[in-house]
């Protein structure tokens, strides 16, 4: 146990210290990046951590390509640009308690679940940071009436398909992992593999999928939105143009946090009756 936290550790502050450097991490997002990566490693091992640590670079590298084209879109997003300690843990705080899940109670559907949540935050992330490049003005997920760009809601192709190259990646790094790690047994519960490469694709992108559309809905309908009084842009903080903003919609306590913690549950549970179906 002892050697599994000091390899999490080393490789958490090793690739946290680096984000932090290239401002990709505030400094809570720092820590909680160190304290989610050392306790994936400890209990989980190498698949579940390097299945974290492809999102987590993934991510880190998207939201700095071609960040001045998406600065007019991403505005009014409620948190762009560093990741704070509440972002780090919506995003990959469920894992963790999956992770912790398996290792107290032993079953392949803890391992598909995880895999359904990080492909619900990487189709998420990459469909935010690749979409935002689209040349096609987004639609929204509820009325399917075309939207500005950076609006909750909105969806494109572009978007669509980067969702579902993210959750393929995820499905693709969980099987290579789990195929490469040394006992393979003690991470997915069985001697072999417990989900060959096809179908760990499927529980990929499903969930990613899934997980994403869902998230996308919750920012239109139930996620908390605010009014800048200066433009008049209807915008995920409260604050725009440096001034305060008015909030016109939405539950006080749905915050974009909050969205992308439950739409990453539900891709997980996906993913896991997907599993079961297979």
């Amino acid at each position: 146990m002892l050697q599994s936290v000091t390899i999490g550790l080393i490789g958490s502050l090793a690739v946290a210290g680096a984000a932090y450097w290239r401002k990709s991490l505030s400094g809570s997002g720092f820590a909680a990046a160190v304290l989610l990566g050392t306790l994936m490693y400890a209990a989980g091992s190498l698949a579940w951590f390097g299945t974290l640590i492809v999102f987590f670079i993934t991510s880190s590298v998207l939201s700095k390509w071609k960040s001045r084209k998406k600065a007019a879109a991403e505005s009014g997003y409620a948190k762009s640009g560093r990741r704070d300690a509440g972002q780090v843990l919506a995003n990959g705080g469920v894992g963790l308690l999956l992770c912790l899940a398996y290792a107290l109670w032993p079953h392949p559907v803890w391992w598909a679940a995880y895999v359904g949540v990080m492909a619900t935050v990487t189709a998420d992330t990459w469909a935010t940071e690749i979409g935002g490049l689209s040349r096609t003005q987004p639609r929204s997920i509820v009325s399917g009436r075309r939207v500005a760009p950076g609006t909750s809601g909105g969806i494109t192709p572009l978007g669509l398909g980067a969702s579902a190259a993210g959750g393929l990646l995820i499905g693709g790094t969980a099987w290579t992992l789990a195929a490469l790690q040394p006992g393979a047994g003690a991470v997915i519960g069985t001697a072999e593999p417990a989900f060959g490469l096809l179908p760990l694709l499927l529980i990929g992108v499903l969930g990613g999928l899934t997980g994403s559309l869902l998230d996308s809905w919750l920012g239109a309908v139930v996620q908390v939105m605010y009014r800048c009084t200066v433009c008049g842009k209807e915008i995920e903080k409260n604050r725009h143009c440096k001034a305060a903003a008015v909030r016109y919609r939405g539950l006080a306590w749905m915050t974009n946090d909050a969205v992308n913690g439950l739409s990453s549950l539900i891709g997980g549970a996906v993913a896991a009756a997907v599993s079961l179906l297979l």
